[in-house]
């Protein structure tokens, strides 16, 4: 199973998104409050995020007790990091892994990267780049382990259209649809 732990998550929006990847590619989610945000229904879809009945979460009141909850490997995605994510080998896990974000504002406390630094993830982007958006790294790094791990439960066809929609498309029309 893959987790996606956010450490005190500030943007709502940035929350909705990283739900959404979490329901598409079968992971679960972890927030660590404080929250900067309500966590209701309303502020939830304003944020994007139309189906959390489908969603797997759970938040934990602090890092503490996520961690005494929680067994597994832990990875943490930070600019200090000195490994990117295809340095990892994913195969090699054996039981959970978590991979976990920080604030959008100061990231994972620089004590728990301190103390983990074998486990710390860099995503490689141009020097002049700080970071990049939140939902953007969750989506990367998971979508790297489930790469390394073959996309266990996966589609790998289209399975609203059926997997031969190309086929039988009119080729003389635009039907409008989004592929």
């Amino acid at each position: 199973m893959i987790h996606v732990v956010l450490y005190e998550p500030e943007i709502p929006a940035n929350t909705g998104n990283i739900m959404r990847t979490c329901v598409a590619f079968g992971c679960r989610l972890h927030l660590i409050e404080p929250l900067g945000f309500y966590l209701d229904e309303a502020h939830l879809k304003r944020a994007g995020m139309d189906y959390r009945e489908k969603l797997v979460f759970q938040t934990h009141p602090s890092w503490e007790d996520f961690c005494a909850a929680n067994s597994g490997t832990y990875y943490y995605v930070t600019r200090y990091g000195y490994k990117t994510p295809s340095e990892f080998d994913y195969t090699a896990v054996s039981g959970d892994i978590y991979l976990i974000f920080g604030k959008e504002s100061t990231g994972i406390p620089k004590q728990i990267l301190r103390d983990h630094l074998e486990q710390c993830i860099r995503i490689p982007m141009v020097p002049e780049a700080r970071t990049l958006n939140l939902s953007n790294c969750v989506a990367l790094c998971v979508y790297e382990v489930l790469d390394q791990l073959g996309y266990p439960g996966l589609a790998r066809q289209e399975t609203l259209k059926g997997s031969d929609f190309l086929i039988h498309v009119d080729h003389g029309q635009d039907s409008g649809t989004t592929l």
